[in-house]
């Protein structure tokens, strides 16, 4: 098999993952030889508790990974160049754009 000839792929999706998984956010983290994106759903409401080692005032936000995805780091670049295309095209087909600022207040970095 030529690697100068175009590739066709043709995905086979099982009927149990069609629906998909609803994500309200993912964490993106990396090894030395892949990235692991964890597409996480919030499980409760958050709330406000007290670090009863040091007496801190933190809030809590309950959460569940819906699904883990590891890809290589040479993939990485074509995943960020889709999601850039795609993301132009949904801006121009809605009219929408990125929110301005962050949407989550993330705190001090740890």
């Amino acid at each position: 098999m030529s690697n100068d000839l175009p590739s066709h792929f043709e995905f086979d999706l099982p009927p149990d993952i069609v629906p998909g998984n609803y994500a309200d956010f993912a964490n993106v983290w990396h090894t030395p030889t892949v990235f692991v994106m964890d597409f996480v759903t919030l499980a409760q409401p958050p709330h406000e508790e007290t670090d009863p080692d040091t007496g801190e005032l933190h809030l809590v936000v309950p959460a569940r990974v819906v699904s883990r995805i590891r890809i290589p780091p040479e993939q990485v670049f074509e995943l960020a160049k889709a999601l850039t295309q795609q993301l132009e095209m949904w801006e121009q087909e809605t009219g929408r754009r990125a929110p301005a600022g962050p949407l989550l207040d993330d705190g001090p970095a740890v």
